[in-house]
């Protein structure tokens, strides 16, 4: 059979012993097609996955743009195809077993298509659990669409189709691959392919040469973008898998010569099909025909609003990722394990709370601290206010669990120290000159001035401690929530101070 690899792999001329080691296991799905309109069946083949998930490093050759045989791509609005990689190709061995002998022509059989399916991963994707289970599904889901659609062909008269792949009974079998990348990879297809440098959901290229005759089906490459499919299944509410599924669809009819951009009555005749495979096989959402236009006319009606709101829906673009995340909620401590021994956030947390709020996570601080001290803290790291991670406005477990506040900032639970217990703990301070300060949610009360009551403020950001004139005082200014004693102790350089909460 004919060793088989894309022109855009071809060009970037690996050394023979690299092609093993950057190549993936085919799918070789094998499905039933018979020639004559008959059933459909799936063979019990194995659908393995090689635990080598890696493709080749597919950087954009800048070489010549000149395409090989005059190779066609697709579209819509921003999208198109490249032929890209191409894994291993296994190769069934079951036709030729059947023609060792030959037997007086009786009832024939009807010939199998076999459809062979490479599902590829970019390296640059990260080992994410969910892109490997897409494309386990994509090794199932892409022969379904593959088997439908030959058969719709086959018994449908189109106005608009590109008739060069005319009869599927006269090849052995089909070979289709259909790679998983980010915006930034086919950004460069798309800007190396079709001079347009933007990132795009879907590339389609065909490799079918009619003039060749061959007995396989060279159908072409489908390239997916993970990351604009995320953001586009979230803007038309479907999951990510159904996202990638239509893209698919969109892409395979794409190289069975449907092309939406001759004209309008082509346009009609390809969401026409996408909408029937999609519909066919069960799967949600509309065809990309259809949700492009309805996007579309999203976009009109969101013109209206202010530059602001542009911007921040095109930095979103930079920062949405393709994925959910296993959980929803962070819990954070403060005391002792996000700052530093400066009482510091540093760079390198501030950068890893910010990577999972923007993978959707919602953080919220649970600390011995009074929420003013927390908001200090995080603000010096740009995670306060209304677009970080604490605010007065948020979620939030203060004072050690004395003070909770829920959705938007409401207090929805306090526990205050009996005012017994308060007013033995002042004159226990005052006796024994053992600085006190008490909580009083977003205030701090004191008795008298002493450097380490200081400390508290300066140092670990507490709100500045009001010096009241007598216990009594203290104990009816505010609801007291918590206690700290400010003992001062012998230290290590380095070490902090030592404050017992009670």
């Amino acid at each position: 059979m004919l060793r088989r690899s894309s022109f855009l792999l071809r060009s970037l001329l690996l050394p023979p012993s690299s092609v093993m080691a950057f190549a993936i296991s085919r799918a070789a799905a094998t499905f039933s097609l018979e020639r004559s309109p008959a059933t459909f069946s799936i063979s019990r083949r194995s659908f393995n996955l090689s635990p080598t998930r890696r493709t080749a490093r597919f950087a954009v050759p800048s070489s010549s743009k000149s395409s090989l045989f005059g190779r066609r791509f697709h579209a819509l609005c921003r999208e198109d195809g490249r032929r890209l990689s191409k894994p291993m190709r296994v190769v069934s061995g079951w036709n030729k077993e059947y023609r060792k002998m030959r037997r007086r022509p009786g009832k024939s059989k009807a010939k199998q298509l076999e459809l062979s399916v490479s599902i590829c991963i970019e390296e640059e994707l990260p080992d994410d659990p969910e892109i490997s289970s897409i494309a386990e599904l994509l090794r199932l889901n892409v022969p379904m669409a593959m088997k439908l659609a030959f058969d719709r062909i086959t018994d449908s008269n189109y106005k608009t189709r590109d008739t060069s792949i005319r009869d599927l009974g006269g090849f052995d079998s089909v070979e289709l691959s259909v790679l998983l990348c980010n915006d930034e990879f086919i950004r460069k297809l798309n800007k190396e392919w079709r001079d347009e440098d933007h990132t795009t959901d879907v590339l389609s290229m065909s490799e079918h040469i009619p003039e060749l005759n061959l007995p396989v089906l060279m159908l072409g490459d489908i390239v997916i973008s993970i990351e604009t499919a995320a953001r586009q299944a979230e803007e038309r509410g479907h999951t990510l898998i159904d996202e990638i599924r239509i893209l698919m669809v969109h892409g395979l009819l794409h190289l069975l010569g449907f092309d939406h951009e001759i004209s309008e009555n082509a346009e009609e005749e390809m969401e026409e099909e996408e909408e029937f495979v999609l519909k066919s096989l069960g799967w949600k959402g509309k065809g990309l025909i259809h949700s492009a236009y309805d996007a579309e006319t999203n976009a009109n009606l969101h013109m209206e609003n202010s530059n602001g709101s542009l911007l921040k829906d095109k930095k979103k673009e930079g920062i949405l990722r393709f994925y959910k995340p296993k959980f929803k909620y962070i819990f954070c401590d403060m005391d002792g394990t996000l700052p530093n021994s400066k009482s510091q956030v540093s760079l390198t947390n501030a950068r890893a709370l910010k990577e999972a709020s923007s993978r959707g996570l919602k953080i919220v601080i649970a600390t011995g601290k009074a929420r003013p001290a927390a908001i200090t803290v995080l603000q010096m790291v740009d995670l306060a206010g209304k677009d970080g991670i604490i605010s007065e406005h948020s979620p939030g477990v203060f004072l050690q669990g004395l003070l909770v506040y829920g959705i938007n900032g409401r207090e929805i639970f306090k526990r205050n120290l009996d005012p017994i217990v308060c007013r033995e703990a002042g004159h226990y301070s005052l006796e024994h000159k053992v600085p006190l300060v008490a909580f009083c949610q977003d205030r701090c009360l004191t008795l008298f001035n002493h450097p380490l009551v200081d400390t508290l403020h300066t140092v670990y950001h507490e709100p500045k401690a009001e010096i009241m004139p007598s216990v009594e005082h203290l104990v009816t200014a505010a609801d007291i929530q918590a206690h700290c004693f400010c003992l001062q102790q012998r230290r290590k350089k380095g070490e902090a101070d030592l404050f017992r909460h009670c």
